[in-house]
């Protein structure tokens, strides 16, 4: 009788044990950090700027001060165009991100690239996303006023459209609050300071966290 009951406890024991191991397998697994991809240009890559101060690094460290545990990666390449940005999207993704924050087309402006080819490529981008899964917030960008008034309304309403169009999430321009202010941007008057990037995490944050919320 004493070696059947030394059994039960015994079976008890390791069921618990077990029970506990794979329990705290799944806690492991839900507190894995959330992946961010950051698809975009200079501005994502941090052109200009002392490492540690570009805004994959920011807004990280805002992240982790709202108590979320989360990986940027900075994907940002300078001078890059939505058809560069479609060209490495699948590199960007063999990461597998859970959600991804697209800053593409300021080049394609500043070029004078066809809007209705902006578009398609930025298009591309977000159905590869969604295919994938990966979670999307869409930046905007403004175009610049010296291209004309046909330019500028084809370009400004691509980003508004897409986002419409494809569900997303959107923050409708990514310069919001630094543009044209000469204590947020580097010399050239293009590309935001530290003190710039720290104004656009502060200011996209919430949208950040929506989405990681999704």
């Amino acid at each position: 009788m004493k070696t059947r009951t030394s059994r039960t406890l015994l079976s008890i024991v390791l069921l618990l044990t077990f029970g506990l191991l794979i329990g705290a397998g799944a806690g492991q697994a839900l507190a894995a950090p959330v992946k961010i991809l950051a698809l975009g240009t200079s501005l994502t890559q941090g052109y200009g700027l002392p490492p540690g101060t570009e805004f994959s690094v920011q807004l990280q460290a805002a992240l982790k001060r709202a108590g979320i545990d989360a990986v940027v990666t900075n994907a940002g390449v300078s001078g890059d165009t939505s058809a560069g940005g479609l060209a490495r999207l699948d590199w960007s993704l063999a990461a597998r991100p859970d959600v991804a924050i697209i800053e593409l087309g300021s080049n394609d402006m500043l070029r004078g690239l066809p809007p209705e080819q902006t578009e398609k490529n930025l298009r591309a981008i977000l159905t590869r996303l969604k295919a994938a899964k990966v979670k999307v917030l869409l930046t905007g960008m403004k175009a610049q006023r010296n291209l004309g008034p046909e330019y500028v309304k084809a370009f400004d309403a691509i980003y508004p459209r897409l986002a419409k169009q494809q569900g997303v999430l959107f923050y409708p321009f990514i310069l919001d609050g630094v543009a044209l202010n000469s204590k947020l941007n580097q010399a050239d008057g293009m590309h935001p300071n530290p003190d710039g990037v720290k104004v656009i995490v502060a200011r996209i944050l919430p949208l950040v966290k929506t989405l990681v919320g999704r």
